[in-house]
């Protein structure tokens, strides 16, 4: 069994993470027009219910039982929504921007606690949300009302994932997660068939492949993140998600030639400094 509070174990998972998430939309990205949003969809929960519900029949199948379908339910539609528009943001928008998009989440749910949880939020949590967002209009390049629509896609995939952060822990409370992991899947896969089955296009080898990887890649990454934060402790391991922007950088300019302005660059830093210090402050 790995040693309690082992922070270098997790950083080091985190990273990985961090590595097969980027690798996940780089094959999006790949993929062009040669998928549908519901297809891209429907493989990533595909892929996500074969490796999860394999663990559970192997190791313990009653991990399939649940006593709160309803918020299983709603859990798995939120995902899929947060998916379409997560990937779609990542087929719009460099790499490297579309990723600092995710990481407004925190920002999100800063703003959403005190209408969901009822929590209260300090004065400072208040001022490093605003600064964050600010730093998404300058990261976004935008000039009084004129920006980038598909911004919107990546800034509502990120407040989707907020609201997920919410039902996770209530669901937590009671649900392993392996039983929440596969729930989702079930209910992306149904949800996403009839999308799929209606805008269906053929879909070569090349693509298939891509699918797949991106699909194996994101549920691959769910386990290593889940992985560090049950063999460290959250506040040492809170900065290392955030090397996702590095590998989105390198791998951007790398193969999709794209290369952030100075603008851009410093609009990132402030959304990633204070999307850092508000996980610090909670």
């Amino acid at each position: 069994m790995p040693a309690l509070n082992d922070n270098r174990r997790g950083a080091l998972l985190l990273v990985a993470a961090a590595g097969i998430f980027t690798a996940e939309v780089t094959a999006v990205r790949l993929l062009g027009d040669r998928a549908s949003s519901g297809q891209i969809v429907f493989f990533r929960g595909f892929a996500q219910l074969i490796v999860v519900g394999t663990w559970i029949a192997l190791r313990d199948p009653g991990l399939l039982r649940t006593a709160r379908p309803g918020l299983h339910l709603l859990r798995g539609l939120t995902s899929l929504l947060c998916w379409l528009l997560y990937f779609r943001s990542f087929q719009l928008l460099d790499l490297s921007l579309a990723t600092t998009l995710t990481f407004t989440t925190s920002l999100f749910t800063v703003a959403l606690a005190p209408l969901v949880l009822g929590e209260r939020v300090g004065l400072a949590n208040w001022v490093l949300t605003a600064l964050g967002f600010g730093g998404v209009a300058l990261a976004a390049g935008a000039t009084g009302l004129s920006a980038d629509p598909a911004i919107l896609l990546g800034l509502a995939a990120a407040a989707a994932a907020a609201v997920l952060v919410f039902l996770n822990r209530i669901l937590s409370r009671t649900e392993n997660t392996a039983t929440i992991m596969f729930w989702i899947s079930v209910v992306a896969c149904l949800g996403t068939a009839p999308v799929a089955a209606l805008d269906w296009q053929p879909i070569g080898l090349p693509a298939l492949l891509l699918l797949s990887a991106a699909g194996i890649c994101g549920t691959l990454g769910m386990l290593l993140t889940i992985e560090a934060y049950r063999v460290g402790e959250v506040a040492p391991l809170a900065p290392f998600p955030y090397t996702r922007i590095v590998f989105a950088v390198a791998v951007g300019a790398a193969l999709f030639g794209e290369w952030p302005t100075a603008r851009s660059l410093l609009g990132i830093a402030i959304i990633t400094g204070c999307a850092l210090a508000v996980r610090h402050r909670r």
